[in-house]
């Protein structure tokens, strides 16, 4: 007969995991039934031909949408609630998302499942898609047979941190509009414009301006070599991602977020939200504190964040408490959050505090957002009355220095 892998609960809360042989998995969950547990996911022990699904190397490396995981994680919820197995759960979810690299990557953890294996450890072949904080969430539900409440956090996670990415892309996408055009319309002027005015003053073998000269080499550069300065231009685009994924890169960009006065509230109140709803529902899953903050720490993305987040699992486990931690980095750390997580200590209710701030600073940004555009429009008006202020001096110098030769 058939070997399977399954989880139980009992009507008193008791869980229970193991091996055990049945004629399918009907009868194994009729046979725990009778013995006072339902079944919370079944998987079937079996040889596994590892050319049965088609998953490029690549594959693993390629980037899912957060959308995708998220629905993912909703819907499995759902489905080994109700009692389906959970390969049998992965199988549908797979059959029917639309993302063809999706769908490659969950019918691979289905024969992963399939073989023996548990979720975790199918996830744990795509960790670059779907994250450590994901993967190990998982695999404490697995342990504590409460898999489908798990996932039930993680989607809920999942959800606020899609929320926040796209309200900060929905205001930032005025100001990078505005840039854009700025851009296109300064190489127009640079390239069909101003040539014919700059023809001008080389008739003349007029004396011109170092403002001027510069936009006069300037011009020509593009008109000349417009080949070249393209390849140059996405070189440096290139270079700029290469280098922003480096350490020294990351930490450079990360200085700049937390010191630019315009975004700097928004991306300390972004990192305290996430901190905050991870921790707590790293907790709530039953994840120890020392485990949970590097777990963190190799999720939020500000390199100082994590620096500080890292360095306390030593602290703590010599006895320093996180509130003590926190408000020592009172640069990075609004005093509220480390008088939240003291409350949470003294009260034994960290996550439910924690989560509570969570919420707090969701509609901090939600509000920021919000008013983004408002606080960016002035600054860009004054970045392009300089640039058109700067090419206006630039052009009319030289006239009225001719006008005075004539006179």
């Amino acid at each position: 007969m058939p070997k399977y892998i399954y989880t139980a609960k009992s009507y008193d809360g008791e869980t229970k995991g193991g091996e055990a042989t049945a004629q399918d998995e009907k009868s194994l969950a009729q046979q725990l039934r009778g013995e006072g547990f339902l079944v919370t996911s079944i998987s079937l022990v079996k040889e596994v031909d590892e050319n049965s699904v088609s998953v490029k190397f690549l594959d693993r490396f390629k980037s899912v949408p957060l959308k995708e995981k998220m629905i993912f994680a909703r819907n499995l919820s759902i489905m080994v609630a109700s009692g389906l197995t959970v390969s049998r759960a992965v199988n549908n979810l797979a059959l029917q998302t639309q993302n063809k690299t999706f769908k490659k990557i969950l019918l691979d953890i289905y024969e992963e499942v399939q073989g023996g294996k548990s979720l975790s450890e199918g996830l744990s072949k795509y960790a670059g898609i779907f994250g450590e904080l994901f993967i190990n969430m998982v695999r404490v539900g697995e342990t504590a047979g409460n898999l489908d409440e798990v996932l039930k956090i993680v989607a809920i996670q999942l959800e606020k941190e899609h929320d926040l990415k796209s309200k900060v892309k929905g205001a930032l996408i005025y100001p990078g509009v505005i840039l854009t055009v700025m851009i296109i319309i300064g190489y127009i002027m640079l390239t069909f414009v101003l040539p014919k005015l700059l023809g001008v003053f080389k008739d003349m073998n007029a004396q011109l301006p170092a403002m001027t000269q510069m936009i006069v080499n300037l011009s020509d550069l593009l008109r000349n070599n417009g080949p070249l300065t393209a390849v140059l231009f996405v070189g440096f685009i290139f270079f700029m991602q290469w280098f922003l994924r480096q350490p020294v890169g990351k930490k450079a960009l990360s200085w700049v977020s937390i010191k630019f006065p315009i975004f700097s509230p928004l991306v300390k109140q972004m990192n305290c939200a996430r901190f905050a709803r991870i921790y707590s529902s790293l907790l709530r899953s039953g994840v120890g504190s020392v485990e949970a903050l590097k777990i963190i720490s190799r999720t939020l993305t500000n390199h100082y964040y994590q620096k500080v987040l890292l360095d306390s699992v030593d602290d703590i486990q010599k006895g320093v408490s996180l509130s003590k931690i926190l408000s020592d980095h009172g640069d990075i750390f609004p005093i509220l959050v480390s008088q939240i997580v003291q409350v949470g200590e003294e009260t034994g209710k960290t996550e439910t505090v924690l989560l509570q701030l969570a919420e707090f600073y969701e509609e901090e940004v939600d509000q920021i957002t919000k008013n983004l555009s408002a606080i960016i429009e002035p600054l860009l008006m004054v970045i392009i009355g300089g640039a058109v202020g700067f090419f206006a001096v630039a052009m009319l110098t030289p006239m009225y220095s001719m006008m005075d030769n004539i006179k």
